[in-house]
């Protein structure tokens, strides 16, 4: 068993949870109000630009050019989502697109783990806290897609954006990459990376969770 199937393991009940929560299955059904899905936008607008950031910064302590050269296309990519938003689907969803943005305790928290981990963990750990966002999103984007109220979703066009082909490329490349590490990494750093992976798996929870109990300074 390789190293991501154990991680996947590992979370697999924070991965249940996180489908059955309110929000993914209101997210799905197109029954989540307004204001819970703005307040999710406003923060994964930040979180997007801040996580670009620590991507960029993780392909800075790549020591191979093809996984720098990788990790600097997925923080440019998180980054264009990022403006995505601002773009065209703040105005679909009646948010203000230079509105100025609190970021809010969890985002707080979760964008500042990932940073933190980046600029004082070996490389090997720091792969394994950014994997969440990645592979989760994948998991829980192809739920929702699937199985998403398509007849009047206010939310359809959004959800679409994350069914996309080169996202998933983006999660085989992550995969790997972990995989690879985690081999040529001691046991010790093995079960840090799987701490890692864990909290950032419990943070992408406490992120959907905020947004729907609107949770604030």
């Amino acid at each position: 068993m390789n190293w991501t199937d154990q991680a996947w393991e590992a979370i697999l009940p924070i991965y249940q949870e996180i489908l059955k929560m309110p929000f993914i299955e209101e997210l799905k059904n197109g029954t989540l109000p307004l204001e819970k899905f703005q307040f999710y936008m406003l923060q994964d607008a930040k979180y997007l630009e801040h996580y670009g950031r620590a991507l960029a910064a993780l392909g800075s302590k790549a020591a191979d050019n093809e996984m720098a050269l990788d990790f600097f296309e997925f923080g440019k990519n998180a980054l264009i989502v990022e403006r995505a938003l601002h773009e065209a689907y703040f105005k679909q969803f009646n948010l203000e697109p230079n509105q100025e943005i609190t970021i809010e305790p969890v985002c707080h928290h979760y964008i500042h783990f990932l940073k933190s981990t980046v600029a004082y963990d070996p490389i090997e750990v720091a792969t394994a806290a950014i994997l969440p966002c990645f592979w989760i999103y994948k998991e829980v984007g192809d739920h929702i897609y699937q199985n998403q109220n398509t007849e009047n979703n206010p939310y359809k066009n959004w959800i679409e954006t994350y069914s996309g082909e080169e996202f998933a490329e983006g999660v085989k490349k992550a995969l790997q990459y972990s995989n690879d590490m985690a081999e040529n990494s001691t046991e010790k750093g093995r079960k840090a990376m799987l701490e890692a992976f864990i909290a950032a798996s419990r943070l992408e929870f406490k992120f959907w969770d905020a947004a729907y109990r609107n949770i604030t300074w």
